[in-house]
């Protein structure tokens, strides 16, 4: 395995810090320890284009062919690596020196892989190799878009059995953020029935990035629409596991990151809090 530059840290989430083509280690200070992505979209390829996406050279379109056996090696390679060589040692600082979930993220939307049910499937058999990683979390982390394909849900019906959750972007609620924030013009009636098929089939949580345009935090306009929006999440009994919550911790590499900028703590904060209020459970990452 190349030797990684340099020892990982919650800012650098380099997807070739192992030096594979689908596995990669990062500090996820969510999670509070090693996270193994698993990159479908080597390809720097997404059907969104967030403008604070840390990808380069981030392109439109869908994840490449997978090459099943590769991944599969790379991952029992690297999950040996981990539990019994010396990569923790070397490249995690002590304190975070724990195994804390599989999160099939990357650098695009994994979910457009034509594979990603037998990538699901693959994990699964790779995973029974290493008992001591049995309980794992599972961590899909999505834009949504792609949750009525049959080849995905049925991938998520497989994560549900693995202690699998989803981690669903919802940035913005108004139609005109979500084209500047994400480029993308999915309508709120489509996200609420992507939502309504997810959380059916696996754990969901809905992901929210909050951040400043121009040194301006979104507007009450944009808080007050998201609020309604979860609000009849709660009245349409589409069942979320909670909020997660966070700002901008690593640069854009978007065209638009000179203008991005985080929101305070205490903005975090008191946007949670109106969130709580209408009975969701919400975990802040500044």
């Amino acid at each position: 395995m190349p030797t990684p530059p340099q020892r990982l840290n919650a800012i650098d989430h380099s997807r070739d810090s192992a030096g594979l083509t689908y596995v990669y280690p990062v500090v996820s200070r969510r999670a509070g320890g090693v996270s193994i992505g698993i990159n479908l979209n080597p390809n720097n390829a997404c059907n969104w284009r967030c403008i604070y996406c840390q990808v380069p050279n981030l392109t439109r379109g869908t994840a490449p062919r997978i090459d099943l056996s590769k991944l599969r090696n790379e991952l029992h390679f690297f999950l040996n690596e981990l539990i019994n060589g010396e990569f923790m040692l070397k490249y995690v600082p002590e304190e975070v020196r724990v195994i804390r979930d599989i999160a099939l993220s990357g650098n695009g939307e994994p979910t457009s892989a034509k594979e990603f049910d037998q990538v699901i499937k693959l994990i699964g058999e790779v995973l029974k190799d290493f008992p001591i990683l049995k309980n794992l979390k599972f961590v899909l982390i999505t834009n949504g878009s792609l949750i009525h394909r049959k080849y995905v849900q049925a991938g998520l019906e497989r994560m549900a059995q693995m202690n699998g959750e989803i981690w669903f972007k919802f940035d913005r609620a108004t139609t005109e953020a979500r084209k500047r924030v994400n480029n993308s013009d999915i309508s709120l009636k489509k996200i609420r029935m992507h939502l309504r098929i997810a959380s059916a089939i696996c754990p969901t949580w809905l992901q929210t990035c909050m951040f400043q345009i121009s040194g301006e935090a979104p507007t009450n306009c944009e808080v007050d629409a998201y609020l309604k929006f979860i609000e009849q999440l709660n009245d349409e009994e589409i069942p979320l596991q909670g909020i997660l919550l966070y700002g901008l911790a690593r640069p854009s590499l978007q065209s638009e990151a000179s203008q991005l900028s985080v929101v305070t703590q205490a903005w975090l904060i008191n946007f949670a809090e109106k969130i709580k209020a209408l009975g969701f459970n919400v975990k802040i990452t500044p």
